[in-house]
C-alpha cells in the first residue's frame, strides 16, 4: 500500500473505485483502525481536526458509530444470529446512548421506518430477512446515530440489480436527510456517476486519479479510467 490522502468533505459522496486487490477496502478499514493485527497504519488520518491514528482503543470506540459508521459487505457478518433486531438496536443505543428506554424504542421505530420497514421486524431474527432488508437494518444501525461520515464498502456486491438500485437510492435519500458525508467503496464506475460528488481511482495501492465526478467521468487523465469507462456495458442501438 502506497501513501494516498484525500478528503471526504461533510455532506459529499465520494466513490472509491477501483479492480479487487487495488487497497480500496485497506485504506478504508484503516480511518476506524479496522486493519488486521498484523498490519498498521502511518500518517494521518483526521477528523474533526483529531488525528485517528492517535487515538486509543476506548477512544475509537466511542467514535465508530457516533461520529463514524460502517456498512459492509458482508453485511450478514454484522448480525449476532441468535438475537433479534431489535436487540441489536437495543445493545448499539446503549453503547452510545444514555438515553431511556422509551426513548431508544422510538429511535428504533424511526430508524426502521426510514428504511421502510416496520417495527415488526424487531422481533425477527436476521436468518428471517432477505438479503435486501438485512442491508436495509445495517444502513438504519450505521445511521441511528447520524454520523458524520458512513463508510459503505461494497453494500450492494451480495444484493441482485433491482435491490442493489433501491440501497443507493435509499442511500442517497438518507445522506440528504442526515447531513453525513459517504466514502463509497466500490468496483463499479456506474455507482459512482450515478452517485457520487467526486471520485477517486485507485490501483495496486495507488491514487492514479481523483476529480469531480463529471471531470472523471467525461474527461478522464489516466489510463486505467479510461479502460474502467470503456468496460461499461451499455445498450446497443435499435437494430443492431
Amino acid at each position: 500500500m502506497k501513501r494516498i490522502s484525500f478528503t471526504v468533505e461533510p455532506g459529499n459522496w465520494l466513490a472509491i473505485v477501483g479492480q479487487s486487490g487495488s487497497g480500496k477496502s485497506m485504506a478504508t478499514s484503516a480511518i476506524g483502525q479496522l486493519l488486521a493485527p498484523n498490519l498498521k497504519a502511518d500518517g494521518e488520518i483526521l477528523i474533526n481536526g483529531s488525528n485517528l491514528l492517535k487515538m486509543t482503543a476506548k477512544k475509537m470506540n466511542a467514535i465508530r458509530g457516533k461520529q463514524i459508521a460502517y456498512i459492509f459487505q458482508e453485511y450478514q457478518n454484522s448480525f449476532t444470529p441468535f438475537m433479534t433486531i431489535g436487540k441489536h438496536f437495543e445493545e448499539y443505543q446503549r453503547t452510545h446512548l444514555q438515553v431511556s428506554k422509551t426513548q431508544r424504542l422510538q429511535n428504533r421505530r424511526q430508524a426502521l421506518a426510514s428504511v421502510g420497514l416496520g417495527e415488526e421486524f424487531a422481533d425477527r431474527y436476521p436468518f428471517q430477512l432477505s438479503g435486501g432488508q438485512l442491508q436495509r437494518t445495517a444502513i438504519a444501525l450505521a445511521l441511528l446515530l447520524k454520523p458524520a461520515l458512513v463508510i459503505a464498502d461494497e453494500p450492494t456486491t451480495a444484493l441482485d440489480s433491482i435491490s442493489s438500485f433501491r440501497i443507493l437510492q435509499l442511500l442517497e435519500r438518507l445522506q440528504k436527510e442526515t447531513g453525513c458525508a459517504i466514502l463509497h467503496i466500490t468496483h463499479d464506475l456506474r455507482h459512482a456517476a450515478n452517485y457520487a460528488d467526486q471520485v477517486l481511482v485507485m490501483k495496486e495501492g495507488s491514487i492514479l486519479e481523483q476529480g469531480d465526478r463529471l471531470q472523471i467521468m467525461e474527461f478522464p487523465q489516466h489510463a486505467y479510467t479510461k479502460s474502467l469507462l470503456e468496460a461499461i456495458p451499455s445498450f446497443g442501438q435499435a437494430g443492431e
